[in-house]
C-alpha cells in the first residue's frame, strides 16, 4: 500500500439514455380537411437529478399547416406542448454523494414523425420523437502506482553549434509521484 495513491477527481460517474416517441391531439380551429405540413420549432429544456434518475422537462412549439374549408383555405396552428422525460442513471461505480453536475445532450431534437386526422376529422393526431443522453459529473477516486526509485528521463539533445555559453546539467532525483502509463485501445 506504500507505493499506491489516491487522487480525487471529477469524472463522468454516471449515464443514461432514452428515446421518446409522445403523441399529441391537437385541435384547430377550423375542422382540417387535409394536412400540408407538420414541424417543430423552439425547443426549450432544463434537467435535473432526483435519485436514480435525471428528469427532462421542456416544451417545443408544434406548427400544423392544413387546408381548410374543403381545400378551399389555408392556415398555420401553432401550439406549446410540455413535456417530462425520466431517465434512468447507469452507474460505473457506487453512488457517491448529491453534488453532482448533469449535462444533458440532445441527440434527436424533437421531431414530427408522422401528423395525420383523425377519424372523427376535428382533430390532428401528432407522433413526436426525442433522445437524450444525459451523463452525471461528480468526484471520484483514482489510484496510481507511485515509482519509489530515483531515476532521471533520458533526452536526446540536438546538436547547437550557435551556442556558445556552456551549460551544466545537474542531476536531479525527485521522490514526487510517478504516473504509470498503459495504452488504451
Amino acid at each position: 500500500m506504500k507505493r499506491l495513491r489516491q487522487i480525487v477527481t471529477r469524472a463522468v460517474i454516471a449515464k443514461g439514455k432514452k428515446r421518446t416517441e409522445q403523441e399529441e391531439l391537437l385541435k384547430p380551429p377550423n375542422t382540417p380537411t387535409n394536412i400540408l405540413g407538420c414541424w417543430v420549432i423552439n425547443h426549450q429544456y432544463q434537467a435535473k437529478k432526483v435519485g436514480n434518475y435525471v428528469d427532462v422537462s421542456g416544451k417545443f412549439d408544434v406548427n400544423i399547416w392544413y387546408a381548410f374549408n374543403n381545400h378551399s383555405k389555408t392556415a398555420v396552428y401553432t401550439e406549446t406542448v410540455p413535456y417530462r422525460d425520466r431517465i434512468k442513471l447507469h452507474y460505473r461505480d457506487n453512488q457517491v454523494g448529491d453534488s453532482n453536475d448533469v449535462h444533458v445532450r440532445v441527440l434527436q431534437q424533437p421531431n414530427c414523425i408522422e401528423a395525420v386526422i383523425t377519424p372523427c376529422g376535428d382533430k390532428i393526431k401528432v407522433l413526436v420523437e426525442r433522445e437524450f443522453l444525459v451523463e452525471v459529473i461528480g468526484e471520484t477516486t483514482v489510484c496510481v502506482h507511485v515509482h519509489p526509485l530515483d531515476f532521471e528521463e533520458e533526452w536526446a539533445f540536438g546538436d547547437e553549434s550557435t551556442s556558445s555559453s556552456s551549460s551544466s546539467s545537474s542531476s536531479s532525483s525527485s521522490s514526487s509521484p510517478v504516473l504509470e502509463s498503459s495504452s488504451f485501445h
